[in-house]
């Protein structure tokens, strides 16, 4: 039997012995790549470790009956495997094994004097399980890594800490839920030589973003760790991987990097102002690393997500392993122009609020008055669409509005309804004239004169969803749904964890009438009613799984085309005016409509809906729409999940009041919560740059919530747009929150993003 292998030892068939990072690691290394030094520890050293110290037995009789939907039995159970297998001496025999292979490691055979004394090398001691990184499941993340391990004990140490972690909480849990049976999967552990990175990145040898046929490569000074925690910006350069060419650079700066330092210890260092702002990938190191995804790729015969690295002049593998959500489904087209592009006559530049492409006819609708023109299949042209515009957003095929950003309202509603949006035109109501006939590149954020062909350049890869190609992660992915008619559809193509949010609006302006109005005229039950029918539509297609409903959240500004709209009083500034919770409190039986409605779901048996109350800046607003909430026979907490809505700075500032309230999650309201913390209208085309939810003040606040949350066992998610970035996504896992909510369109980049930010935080671990 074979206690260790080295990479160059390792061939094709060895994934019982190596596990699936092991396994990738020496075929690469064979196939002459330049991958940094190591060996393995095989899965059969650790199977004759829990042998021959008779503990085997031991861990597996713990695991017999254990209900892994009991998290507290779990965790307990999960924590008592570790320690045996921690606390447990390693036999001698593989102790020296392990130790006299890691003395080869650590010489350096160039040099005769190390021959004599060996130097201790840094090294990254990897866990490498038998049932990860394979073609068909995605259990990669689940067990340890460390990183700058430096001597024989703690190299020891860290091998048993690799093998204890087979016994994870999380991954005792996916093992159950994918019917691995736990004495089938072993573990193996890499030990490889530490590289001491001047740059490092991740390549993916197709564009997660486009899913278009070329690579793209990110890039930072320093250590890896910092482009993983999202807290440095990288380089990107895009190469065509047909030509080899590269298409795209775009520079961002970086003004520190991590670096190690002689202890071992990651340490931020300031980068050169000269070399803040200036390319940190010269071309010749673009194009190797170019050829280098290309060389892996073609062996797997499928898309890599690739970890590289560059020390002094040396361009590093680390690690690849496939890119499981994407599977090649043949030639589709795209969305690039055919032939010269500036044949067509450019008529409007703006922001790309929602990719696509479309031609049609243009209507402009300059005031309410005008929405009736607009059939299916036009390109509605406005100067910023309203909550009133929706059930005529739904008709067009397109969208194009003088003002706004990427927050505003045209540009959320067109993602979520997958209708191509250019926002931010300034002058589109002027320029395009009723009936004409344009192209709306969205993607590109240009509105083009006439129809132009779309040719089909390349052939992308498309995701396709399945139950066991679903990357797992601890943080739930959920959905924000406000368009019941989609429910199925999004619940069945992405089978996200839930829905965060659910904005009452959209069914209220589907049914034409002012919910003032339904009270004004004793129509309160037909209030509920209209919210029953459409809710109960997403509620079943998410049945089993959590449905947050917030509240009603009108400006007076808004739903003036509604009947009874009319009759809203005039202020000064809507946005921060009478809505959300504190209108809901001086209009009772608006409120008591909408909680009658989710009761009446629940007594359907739709259990899964939850009622979220926007706009809180006091606790005692908590405390008296739990008084109505309680006066129609519902118990907040007991009977239904109830929770608040995080948008305001005060709340923030009042959370651990507003916890002590009782309640059972919160969820952000990132459009708001940074409009109000920087005095920033974020539908403002002119303020778009200064509008940035990645701002220190806004993730300051967030974090500030999610620690006190987590104090009071209070569940902590996202619903603002933010989530849908990836940044944003990996800052989120950093502070621990429980589920990330996104638009329908995102949910597979963002499930991709998490499962890669949590794999190097061992997020379970750290929540511990």
């Amino acid at each position: 039997m074979d206690y260790i292998k080295w990479f160059k030892e390792i061939s094709p068939d060895d994934l019982g012995i190596t596990g699936g990072k092991g396994l990738n690691l020496g075929i690469m290394s064979n196939l002459g790549l330049p991958i940094p030094a190591g060996f393995v520890i095989t899965a059969q050293t650790y199977d004759s470790f829990i042998t021959k110290t008779k503990i085997k037995q031991q861990m597996f009789n713990l695991l017999k009956g254990l209900d892994i939907e009991q998290t507290e039995s779990l965790q307990k159970v999960s924590k008592k495997i570790q320690d045996l297998v921690i606390k447990t001496e390693v036999p001698e025999d593989i102790q020296e094994l392990i130790i006299e292979n890691y003395d080869l490691l650590s010489t350096d055979k160039g040099k005769v004097k190390d021959l004599l004394k060996v130097k201790e090398a840094f090294v990254a001691v990897r866990s490498s399980a038998t049932a990860e990184d394979l073609p068909d499941a995605s259990f990669a993340g689940q067990q340890a890594s460390f990183l700058n391990v430096k001597g024989k004990d703690n190299l020891i140490n860290s091998v048993r800490e690799c093998w204890a972690s087979l016994f994870t909480a999380r991954a005792i849990y996916y093992r159950e839920k994918n019917h691995f049976p736990h004495d089938k999967v072993l573990i193996a552990v890499v030990v490889q030589r530490m590289v001491n990175s001047d740059k490092s990145g991740i390549m993916f040898t197709i564009n997660p973003s486009t899913n278009a046929n070329e690579l793209v490569i990110e890039a930072i000074y320093g250590l890896g760790e910092a482009i993983v925690s999202g807290s440095v910006n990288p380089h990107q350069y895009v190469v065509d991987k047909d030509n080899k060419k590269i298409k795209k650079i775009e520079v961002k700066k970086q003004d520190w990097g991590l670096f190690r330092n002689s202890k071992g210890e990651n340490e931020k260092r300031k980068i050169a102002s000269d070399l803040q702002n200036k390319q940190n990938l010269n071309d010749k190191e673009i194009l190797e690393l170019a050829r280098l995804g290309k060389k892996i790729e073609e062996y797997y015969q499928k898309p890599q997500d690739i970890e590289w690295a560059i020390e002094k002049d040396s361009v590093l593998i680390v690690q690849a392993r496939a890119v499981t959500t994407y599977k090649p489904q043949g030639e589709k087209k795209t969305e690039s122009l055919g032939g010269n592009e500036e044949s067509g006559k450019i008529l409007l530049k703006g922001e790309t609020a929602s990719a696509g492409v479309y031609s049609g006819p243009v209507k402009l609708v300059k005031d309410l008055s005008e929405l009736k023109k607009v059939e299916k299949g036009d390109i509605l042209v406005t100067l910023m669409t309203t909550p009133d515009m929706v059930p005529e957003m739904q008709k067009a095929g397109a969208i194009i509005t003088d003002e706004g950003g990427m927050t505003c309202h045209a540009a959320i509603v067109s993602r979520e309804m997958g209708i191509p949006c250019i926002v931010g035109t300034e002058h589109a109501t002027t320029i395009l004239k009723d009936k004409q006939i344009v192209t709306v590149h969205a993607s590109r954020g240009i509105v083009y004169d006439g129809k132009i062909e779309i040719q089909a350049s390349v052939k992308p890869f498309t995701p396709t969803i399945s139950t066991t190609e679903i990357p797992i992660t601890a943080t739930q992915i959920k959905v924000i749904m406000d368009l019941p008619d989609k429910a199925l559809d999004v619940a069945e193509k992405y089978q996200p964890d839930g829905v965060g949010l659910v904005r009452l609006e959209f069914i209220i302006a589907a049914g034409g009438i002012h919910p003032a109005e339904y009270i004004r005229n004793n129509q309160d039950e037909a209030y509920t009613q209209l919210l029953v029918n459409n809710l109960r539509k997403i509620a079943q297609a998410f049945k089993g799984k959590p449905v947050w409903v917030r509240n009603s959240d009108i400006r007076t500004d808004e739903y003036r085309n509604l009947k009874g709209g009319d009759k809203e009083p005039k202020e000064s500034d809507p946005m921060i005016g009478w809505h959300a919770i504190r209108r809901l409190l001086d209009q009772p039986r608006i409120l008591k409509a909408e909680f009658l409605a989710i009761k009446q779901l629940h007594q359907e048996g739709l259990k899964n809906v939850g009622i979220m109350i926007p706009f809180v800046i006091l606790p005692s607003e908590i405390k008296l729409a739990k008084e109505i909430m309680r006066s129609i026979g519902l118990e907040p907490g007991r009977d239904v999940e109830f929770g608040i809505m995080v948008e305001t700075p005060a709340a923030c500032w009042v959370i651990e009041e507003i916890c002590k309230e009782g309640i059972n999650f919160v969820s952000f309201g990132t459009n708001d919560l940074t409009q109000l913390t920087l005095g920033v209208d974020r539908n403002n085309e002119r303020l778009a740059k200064l509008f940035d939810e990645m701002h220190p003040a806004v993730l300051g606040e967030i974090a500030k919530v999610v620690r006190v949350c987590r104090k009071y066992k209070v569940k902590t998610s996202i619903c603002g747009q933010a989530g849908s970035r990836p940044e944003m996504a990996e800052f989120l896992i950093h502070q621990g929150v429980d589920s990330i909510s996104v638009n329908p369109d995102a949910v597979n980049d963002i499930r991709r993003v998490v499962a890669r930010t949590e794999k190097k935080l061992l997020l379970d671990a750290e929540r511990e």
